[in-house]
């Protein structure tokens, strides 16, 4: 859908804007560094956020790109900036035209306004005064904050053409290296607050470390493979984020809650169906999550020893499919056979999955496809075989 082209009503007054910054002379020129009031930058960026819903930026149409506004990524923001440690510590940047702006080198401040000085009457809405170089879902989700105060840090590019505003685009949002979500869930170790990622953090690095685990040695701890290492299949990443949905569905919420000193709502029949370690992690029960887990996969390595143990480039059992559809298979075999709150338990286990008839040489991508398919077909027919009932 196209946006509307017709201009908005003009403000009736004249706006004017102070805004403490540093100015910092680089080689692409002067620019000035400031702390901005969410509030405030809302309202002096508001048309360039919201068209970007609809349309590419003139930045974006210079550059023959389009990025839009992700709505799954600006609702996560709305709940993210209401969290009690919530920070956007990293600039946004933004870009206004020469006209409408001035700096104060004694007062250290810049003065943005809708209309050129010298001028009577407003020639721009004061929400058309900065553009959006970098911070769109940032911004976006600052709409839904509902605390007293959120200062952001902010950039401003004053008199860059459109040519200088793509290359300063172009270079924080194309080249950028993004943080792995491994060395993010290693950063949790720090945490000194429960929380799901934390948990779920500290069992992967026991369970890397334990000679007595299934996955000693197996987890590649920040994404990478670890030198000297011959056996890893799984990077912390997969692992976290499958144990994590046993837990929660909402794993932020939940470490906010946390933070707050808050307690956890006990869960419902429903929800424990889908979350089986819920009740469990809302009691502080860890340690019989990471048992329960352990026991899982001690039966699942006894039962199918040489799949599990090895390292061929067509075997599935120990690698990322193959986990997925364990994963699966937990879930179904602990609604089948326990209830809730209650701890796995190897013998239990290993009696089930007794029942299949797969054998160890038949885990392999040329009977289970890479890909999600191949995942399906594998959880489904360990489900049957080991006579569990359909979903």
């Amino acid at each position: 859908m196209a946006i509307e082209t017709r201009e908005p009503p003009l403000d009736l007054d004249n706006n004017e804007v102070s805004i403490v910054a540093l100015k910092a002379t680089q080689p692409i020129g002067d620019l000035y560094i400031g702390s901005v009031p969410s509030d405030l930058l809302i309202r002096i960026t508001d048309f360039d956020v919201r068209r970007k819903i609809e349309a590419e930026r003139d930045v974006e149409r210079y550059l023959g790109i389009q990025r839009p506004l992700d709505d799954s990524r600006v609702r996560q923001l709305n709940k993210y900036v209401n969290f009690v440690d919530a920070t956007f510590p990293t600039a946004c940047i933004l870009a206004v035209d020469a006209e409408y702006a001035s700096y104060d080198e004694g007062a250290r401040t810049l003065i943005l306004r809708n209309y050129r000085e010298g001028d009577e009457v407003p020639s721009r809405a004061i929400r058309y005064i900065a553009r959006v170089l970098d911070g769109q879902h940032r911004i976006a989700g600052l709409r839904e904050f509902r605390g007293p105060t959120f200062e952001v840090p902010v950039v401003f590019f004053v008199g860059a053409d459109i040519a200088e505003q793509a290359n300063i685009f172009s270079t924080v949002n194309l080249e950028q290296n993004k943080v792995g979500r491994s060395l993010a869930y290693d950063l949790f170790a720090l945490a000194k607050t429960r929380s799901p990622q934390r948990l779920c953090h500290e069992m992967a690095v026991a369970f890397d470390a334990d000679p007595r685990s299934p996955f000693y040695q197996r987890i590649k701890r920040l994404g990478v493979a670890t030198p000297g290492r011959y056996r890893e299949r799984l990077s912390q990443a997969q692992f976290v984020e499958a144990i994590m949905r046993l837990i929660t569905r909402e794993e932020k919420v939940d470490r906010d809650i946390l933070l707050r000193g808050g307690s956890l709502p006990r869960p419902e029949a429903k929800e424990l169906e889908r979350c089986i370690f819920r009740g469990m992690f809302v009691d502080g029960r860890d340690m019989e999550i990471a048992r329960s887990v352990d026991a899982y996969f001690r039966a699942v390595r006894d039962r199918w020893p040489e799949a599990w143990n090895a390292g061929g480039a067509g075997d599935v059992l120990n690698k990322t499919n193959g986990f997925r559809a364990l994963m699966r298979l937990l879930r179904k075999i602990y609604n089948y056979k326990y209830g809730p709150n209650d701890v796995i338990q190897y013998e239990d286990v290993l009696k089930i999955l007794t029942r299949s008839k797969i054998l160890d040489d038949q885990f392999t991508t040329e009977n289970y496809k890479p890909g999600t398919s191949g995942e399906t077909q594998l959880y489904r027919d360990l489900r049957d075989t080991c006579g569990l009932p359909e979903d």
